[in-house]
């Protein structure tokens, strides 16, 4: 591999997800609903945390954040799957697919770093409640929301460095409905086995170790919570299970495409719309159904706009 660009591909080519009609229609379906779902879902809670003045603990602003980055990195994907579903020859611009690949690790590294950031948060206000507003300042969750976006940054450029160099020069079918560089690196026309490696390295093991430390960092609070009252445990472990729930969501399918050495196109496709469309949509099904302050602010929020809206109409009539 020399430093000279030799790409002479302009397209790629998706095999998609089923040649069958009934198959792409029940996809069709499924994904249009969860895409719509997932949309309306988010947006909302970036909404109320936005415009609801009791929604402005820390905890709340990265819950918004965490949604927004759900909502980005579902619309990097499911807009092209959707409209592709139908379409005979399902092709992608060479920039698209780079420029695919770069949003998806620039998404998905932010949002390890968010998930990470959300557990010191849990931490701080289950184990030092008192210096809790001290710690997650204004000024904190700013600096950690600005490293989370950083590091993404860092985590996919490193990555595309080394893919921009590649020559592709022959097959240009991708197995997938998607860009991504595992199957990306494989169409180079030069041995990619290092190159292979360190987005192994780079994404796998990043993915690996940050679901690590967010279950051991989730262990310890316990620990730490079991020493105070049965209350506190039960109020702590209620709010935990959400995040767990939540980061096995999106680690465990991110762990094994990146990780496991004996790729199956059929299982990775699977995995792939597990954490492009319903990951997105469980996310604030989660956080939702459990929070009652958020919950109750939602209902705030909806019957605020109903009004309004239902003003705006008198008004139009009058």
């Amino acid at each position: 591999m020399d430093g000279t660009n030799h790409t002479v591909v302009s397209e790629f080519v998706f095999l998609g997800l089923s040649n069958s009609w009934e198959i792409q229609l029940v996809l069709f379906v499924f994904s249009s609903m969860f895409y719509a779902a997932n949309v309306m879902g988010n947006s909302l809670i970036v909404l109320t945390v936005i415009s609801d003045s009791q929604l402005n603990a820390p905890m709340y602003f990265l819950l918004a954040n965490l949604s927004f980055i759900d909502l980005s990195v579902s619309s990097v994907i499911s807009p092209k799957m959707i409209y592709d579903l139908f379409r005979k020859r399902k092709v992608i611009s060479f920039g698209g697919c780079i420029a695919q690949i770069f949003f998806i690790h620039v998404i998905g590294g932010a949002e390890m770093v968010l998930l990470i950031a959300m557990a010191f948060d849990r931490y701080v206000a289950i184990c030092k409640p008192l210096h809790y507003l001290t710690i997650m300042s204004q000024k904190m969750c700013i600096l950690l929301l600005a490293a989370s976006w950083l590091i993404g940054l860092i985590h996919s450029m490193i990555q595309l460095i080394f893919v921009l160099k590649l020559p592709f020069c022959g097959p240009n079918v991708l197995d997938s409905f998607y860009c991504d560089l595992p199957r990306f690196i494989k169409l180079a026309c030069v041995d990619t086995y290092r190159l292979e490696f360190i987005v192994t390295a780079n994404s796998g093991f990043i993915s690996l170790g940050s679901f690590f430390i967010l279950i051991i960092s989730y262990i310890f609070i316990l620990i730490t919570v079991r020493k105070h009252s049965s209350g506190a445990s039960s109020k702590a472990l209620s709010t935990l299970s959400t995040h767990i729930m939540v980061v096995v969501l999106f680690f465990g399918p991110c762990i094994f495409v990146y990780t496991w050495p004996y790729p199956t196109s059929h299982l990775d496709k699977i995995l792939a719309i597990f954490d492009v469309l319903l990951t997105p949509f469980l996310n604030p099904v989660i956080y939702t159904l459990r929070n009652k302050v958020m919950k109750m602010a939602i209902r705030r929020v909806c019957s605020q706009f109903l009004v309004h809206r239902s003003i705006s109409q008198m008004t139009k009539v009058l």
